[in-house]
C-alpha cells in the first residue's frame, strides 16, 4: 500500500534541488512545469496558425492574400513560442535576469556550430516578412532544385518537384544563393523552344510552320503585347537553328518540361506537314584514285 510516508518522500524528491544557479534552485517540479507550459504554448500557437489559414481558405475576400496571411500566421506562431517559453520560465520561479551564464553558453554554442541553425531561422523570418518567397511559388534554385514551395518552416523550406519529390532546402540558401521565382508577380512567361531545319529550307515557310504549331498548343497565350515569333538564331554544322518564342499562360508556367515537350511535338508535326526537311548528322565519302576521303559536317577532310 502507498503510505503517507511514501507520498511525503515523493513530494520531497520532486522539490529536491537538482541544480543550483546562484540563488536559484532547479527542481524536478520546476522542470516539469517548464515542459508543460512550453508544450501548451507550442500547441496553442500551432492551433492558432491552422485556424487562421483555414479562415483564409474559406473566406473569398482573404483568398487573394492567402500567402500574406500564411506568412503573418507563421510569424505570430514563432512569437507565441518565444513569449510562452519566457512566461513559463518566469511562472515557475526562474529569474530571467540570472540567465547571463546560460546566454553566454548559448553564444559559445553558436560560435561552435549552431550558427547554421540560427542563420536558417533568421533567414526564414526574412523570407516571411519580405514576401519575396511565398507558399505556392514555383522556384528554380542555384543548386538545381526546381518545384513548388509548400512550406516555409523554422529551419527549412519544403519544395515539391513536379515528380512529387519533397526536397528540404535550408532557408539560408534562399537568402545567399540565386533564386529564380517563376511566379513572383507575373503568371505569364516567355519560353524559347529550339529546333533546326536543313539548309536550303524556305525560311518563311519555317516561320509559318512554327507559328501554326504555337497556336495549336493550348499553353499559348497571345494578345497585342504578347506575340509568338520564330527567330533564326544560328547556322549550325548541319542545320539552320531557329527558336520559337512563345508566351505561356498561367496554368502551364510551373510545368516547363511538359510545356516544352508539347511545343516540340507540335513543331515536328507542322514541319512534316509542310514538307520541311529535319536535318541529321551526315558524312560524305569520296573515293579518288584508291584513296578514301571522309568529308565531315564542317567540310574538313580526313
Amino acid at each position: 500500500m502507498f503510505s503517507e510516508n511514501n507520498l511525503n518522500s515523493a513530494i520531497g524528491w520532486i522539490h529536491y534541488p537538482l541544480l543550483t544557479m546562484g540563488s536559484m534552485e532547479i527542481t524536478a517540479a520546476k522542470l516539469f512545469g517548464i515542459v508543460l507550459i512550453i508544450f501548451l504554448a507550442w500547441w496553442i500557437a500551432s492551433l492558432l496558425e491552422r485556424a487562421v489559414c483555414r479562415m483564409a481558405e474559406h473566406n473569398a475576400r482573404l483568398a487573394a492574400s492567402k500567402s500574406s496571411i500564411y506568412a503573418w500566421a507563421r510569424v505570430i506562431r514563432y512569437i507565441i513560442w518565444i513569449l510562452g517559453t519566457l512566461f513559463g520560465l518566469n511562472m515557475v520561479g526562474f529569474n530571467l535576469a540570472s540567465f547571463a551564464l546560460v546566454g553566454g553558453a548559448i553564444g559559445v554554442g553558436i560560435g561552435l556550430g549552431l550558427q547554421n541553425i540560427v542563420g536558417n531561422f533568421i533567414s526564414g523570418i526574412i523570407l516571411l516578412l519580405e514576401k519575396t518567397l511565398k507558399v505556392g511559388d514555383f522556384v528554380d534554385l542555384e543548386s538545381g532544385v526546381r518545384g513548388h514551395v509548400r512550406e516555409i518552416g523554422l529551419r527549412y523550406t519544403r519544395v515539391t518537384t513536379n515528380d512529387e519529390v519533397d526536397v528540404i532546402v535550408p532557408n539560408s540558401e534562399f537568402i545567399n544563393g540565386r533564386v529564380v521565382n517563376w511566379t513572383f508577380n507575373n503568371r505569364l512567361r516567355r519560353m524559347r523552344i529550339p529546333f533546326g531545319v536543313a539548309y536550303g529550307s524556305d525560311k518563311l515557310a519555317v516561320r509559318e510552320a512554327g507559328l501554326r504549331a504555337a497556336r495549336k498548343v493550348e499553353c499559348t497565350y497571345e494578345d497585342t503585347t504578347h506575340k509568338c515569333d520564330v527567330w533564326l538564331v544560328g547556322m549550325g554544322d548541319s542545320s539552320l537553328d531557329f527558336q520559337l518564342t512563345v508566351w505561356v499562360g498561367p496554368n502551364f508556367v510551373d510545368r516547363p518540361a511538359n510545356t516544352e515537350a508539347r511545343y516540340m511535338w507540335a513543331i515536328h508535326d507542322e514541319l512534316i506537314a509542310a514538307d520541311i526537311e529535319i536535318p541529321f548528322p551526315q558524312r560524305d565519302l569520296h573515293v579518288r584514285s584508291g584513296t578514301i576521303n571522309v568529308r565531315m559536317d564542317d567540310g574538313s577532310k580526313n
